[in-house]
């Protein structure tokens, strides 16, 4: 049989496709077949990105033409990640530049969710992505506090005949907060509908450009502002938060059940076990579990999610949340090196989501 294109694409013709109903030939999963002699080179483009996956079709299509014409022809199979169309994006046309958007929620208060939200955004930077933050707990913004931009207001740009507001700076992220707009001393007094119409404008009105993550700090709880983000942002996935203690784990469950709701399917990227231990100062290697051991963790195998990360309660974080520089600025330590572990996982994490969605959608 003559060794040529015709040939071996007729060789080719029984391999079933990977990411697609029919065979490698008639799906395109061929891109491109080259003859030079004994030598045959055959380009892949396929939508599945998992490494063992190519590998396996690359083998099957080099067995398959050896066994066709001989095992001295030399076959090269070079493989490139088919990227499918994706379906229009929900949300504001604001959101359009931001390629990843993370809720961070917690079913309790007081477990740190906010600090967890602000050193994760700032380890995201250290990672070289474009970052910006919602502080979307409208009843008790902090980032403000915690980014030392109390004094600071948004800007106002004309975009297209519109006047959008635009994100202040700190750190290097782009932050956005009701607590710009209010009295430090004044409490917010609102109903649900107005909670939710500030909290719309928060990502509407907002010029955010190019983002590679757009983290959302949420209020504790399931209420309307869930709902909203819910049903108008296109989220990739919910981080949830909580302290290994059983009141915090038994809250923190429901948000793991609200997000996997059929009518809210928010993935659930994972957990992190905030106050993981205690360790003071002055005995750096000594560690005491004051809120119950590993509770979270537990909790996330359980409920068969990830565990992102532990943190520990030290101090020094919560001193630099209150003066605006957030404990992964101190640059090394346990801390800093426990909230940039938390950022490489979520990154992870998210990368894995985002393949499985796309393999879905070429199928």
């Amino acid at each position: 049989m003559n060794l040529n294109k015709e040939s071996i694409a007729d060789a080719l013709m029984h391999l079933p496709a990977v990411a697609a109903k029919g065979n490698m030939i008639d799906t395109g999963e061929v891109a491109n077949i080259q003859v030079f002699g004994r030598e045959v080179d055959v380009d892949l483009a396929i939508a599945n990105p998992a490494l063992h996956v190519r590998k396996k079709a690359e083998a099957d299509v080099a067995a398959a033409i050896q066994r066709t014409f001989g095992t001295d022809v030399k076959v090269r199979v070079n493989t490139v990640v088919r990227v499918p169309d994706k379906p229009a994006r929900k949300g504001p046309e604001s959101l359009h530049g931001v390629r990843h958007i993370i809720a961070v929620a917690s079913g309790k208060g007081g477990v740190g969710k906010s600090t967890v939200t602000a050193n994760l955004a700032l380890g995201l930077r250290d990672m070289g992505y474009r970052v910006g933050l919602v502080d979307a707990d409208i009843y008790g913004p902090s980032m403000p506090i915690m980014f030392d931009v109390e004094r600071e207001r948004p800007g106002v740009q004309n975009i297209d005949g519109h006047s959008t507001m635009v994100p202040v700076m700190a750190h290097g992220i782009k932050l956005m907060s009701i607590g710009f707009f209010a009295d430090p001393d004044q409490a917010i007094v609102w109903r649900g509908p107005m909670a939710t119409k500030a909290l719309n404008q928060l990502f509407g009105d907002v010029h955010w450009g190019e983002l590679d993550y757009l983290l959302v700090d949420l209020p504790p709880g399931t209420g309307d502002i869930h709902l909203t983000l819910v049903g108008g942002i296109p989220l990739t996935g919910a981080v949830v938060v909580s302290t290994p203690q059983p009141v915090a784990l038994a809250d923190a469950r429901k948000g793991v059940s609200m997000c996997r709701r059929y009518s809210v399917n928010v993935p659930v990227l994972g957990m992190v076990e905030n106050m993981a231990w205690f360790t003071p100062d002055e005995l750096p290697d000594n560690r005491y579990y004051i809120f119950g051991r590993e509770g979270a963790a537990r909790l996330a195998e359980t409920l068969g999610i990830p565990l992102l990360g532990q943190i520990p309660l030290v101090q020094s974080i919560r001193e630099a949340g209150d003066v605006g520089r957030p404990a992964i600025l101190q640059g090394t330590g346990p801390v800093a090196e426990a909230f940039r572990a938390l950022s490489a996982n979520v990154v992870k994490v998210v990368n894995e989501v985002v393949a499985e969605t796309e393999n879905a959608h070429a199928n």
